[in-house]
């Protein structure tokens, strides 16, 4: 998939958040940045052997960790890693589903959720998608 539209199936990812969620997201000016994978040094700083093992990041200090001293502080950033997560998947709609998924984990992130509550989240987007009306087009 070339990069314009991936970048609108971010841009869909994050307009599905829940409003409340996204108006604190934008009010915080979070950076969201689409790179085809992650940076040996990020693979090495979690372990991550396979250049498609890391498929999003989040960069910053979680909304839970900022007390009254935060500031000064460079912006918080999301990364999307466009060629690992096209590697798990086998066809457009499945990318879609999984930018969603990595935009839901990330944006958790930036809200101090741990993993667990975040797989919780996305088991919510996957339970949400299969409940939603197929398209015309789809079988």
């Amino acid at each position: 998939m070339d990069r314009e539209p991936f970048e609108k199936l971010v841009e869909e990812a994050m307009a599905a958040l829940p409003k409340k969620f996204r108006e604190y997201y934008q009010a915080n000016n979070v950076a969201l940045v689409v790179q085809d994978y992650a940076p040996l040094s990020t693979r090495r700083q979690f372990g991550a052997i396979d250049r498609n093992d890391i498929l999003g990041l989040y960069s910053g200090i979680p909304l839970t960790k900022r007390g009254a001293s935060y500031g000064n502080v460079p912006p918080d950033m999301i990364f999307l890693y466009q060629k690992a997560i096209e590697s798990r998947c086998r066809t457009d709609e499945e990318i879609r589903a999984q930018v969603q998924e990595t935009v839901v984990h990330e944006v958790g992130h930036f809200f101090g959720l741990d993993d667990a509550r975040i797989y919780e989240n996305v088991a919510e987007v996957r339970a949400a998608r299969r409940r939603a009306p197929k398209k015309e087009s789809e079988p």
